[in-house]
């Protein structure tokens, strides 16, 4: 059980540290400093003065009897220590929060903010429409989003719900769902294959202008048969923003890797990219929502991800 529950000095049980208690804004201002890498940063993220910041990281470290940071020419850092006491705190920070937004929420319609964050390049006709439905059924919830070239890379402990590509889940204690599966694949415009040909063999693509996606941590360089197998290319371009590319390769400017949601792009025909090589190149590759654990069963972000859910289904 919490041993107190106030917004502005929140406690943690008792943990057989020397100080007995830890305190979540004396926490939360230890992990600002290892995100940011100094304590003049963290302050300015967290609206606090770098007297008072430093003074709850002090008190924190008195609290463990260890050194919890330690500084290096490249800026401030955590000690062994403090590695495991940041993993483990992020987790205690959303809890913590989680039953906060619980017990405001009880007997009352879903609101407040959710923080969202998205991988870069995903079409705007799909992510309007599915904003526009979820601010038509639930009014009273909005939603900061960012977007990132690689979600799982973000400094998650801010974030309510992560979407991502691939297979790979959060560490931690996190829920993940599959929630679409999009083919990937090589395209390029009928205006493209027109003027340069339409190549029969993968060893045709090296007489051509090759435009790759840079999904997080693999090598755009480095694609794929329906079978599994790899081989390498030498693209023209490579971005790691999926729009781009499919409209790089709308223009004519080569044949494109891609993931690919098989939806037209609104104004241009449904078959302004047409498939390259469709039955040799390509993999399918699973779109997935990720939530914390301790968020999962608080009403905004159990509606939301229904409503998401269901509406990639209906795509």
């Amino acid at each position: 059980m919490l041993s107190e529950m106030a917004e502005g000095g929140q406690r943690w049980p008792r943990s057989g540290h020397p100080g007995g208690t830890m305190d979540l804004e004396e926490l939360r201002a230890f992990i600002a400093v290892i995100e940011s890498g100094s304590f003049l940063a963290a302050a300015r993220s967290l609206g606090v003065s770098r007297t008072t910041l430093r003074r709850h990281v002090g008190s924190l470290e008195a609290r463990a009897g260890v050194p919890l940071l330690e500084s290096t020419p490249h800026g401030v850092i955590p000690t062994e220590a403090g590695s495991l006491l940041a993993h483990k705190g992020r987790t205690m920070i959303q809890e913590a929060r989680a039953l906060l937004a619980s017990i405001r929420d009880v007997g009352r319609a879903p609101s407040g903010t959710l923080r969202v964050v998205l991988p870069v390049g995903l079409p705007p006709h799909v992510l309007t429409p599915l904003f526009a439905a979820l601010h038509r059924a639930y009014p009273q919830i909005g939603f900061h989003c960012r977007f990132s070239n690689d979600p799982l890379d973000e400094a998650l402990a801010s974030v309510d719900i992560a979407v991502h590509f691939g297979e790979e889940v959060p560490r931690g204690p996190w829920i993940s769902y599959v929630v679409l599966r999009v083919r990937e694949w090589l395209v390029a415009s009928r205006d493209y294959l027109d003027r340069r040909g339409a190549p029969r063999t993968i060893a045709d693509l090296r007489h051509h202008e090759l435009l790759a996606w840079q999904a997080p941590g693999e090598d755009a360089r480095i694609w794929h048969t329906l079978d599994g197998a790899a081989f390498r290319v030498e693209p023209t371009l490579i971005a790691t923003d999926i729009h781009f590319i499919r409209h790089c390769a709308i223009a004519g400017l080569g044949i494109g890797l891609l993931p690919d949601a098989l939806l037209p792009d609104p104004g241009r025909e449904a078959d302004a990219l047409v498939p390259v090589l469709a039955g040799v190149v390509g993999k399918e590759r699973p779109v997935r929502i990720s939530v914390p654990a301790a968020l999962a069963e608080i009403p905004k972000v159990k509606v939301v991800l229904g409503h998401v859910r269901a509406f990639l289904g209906d795509l």
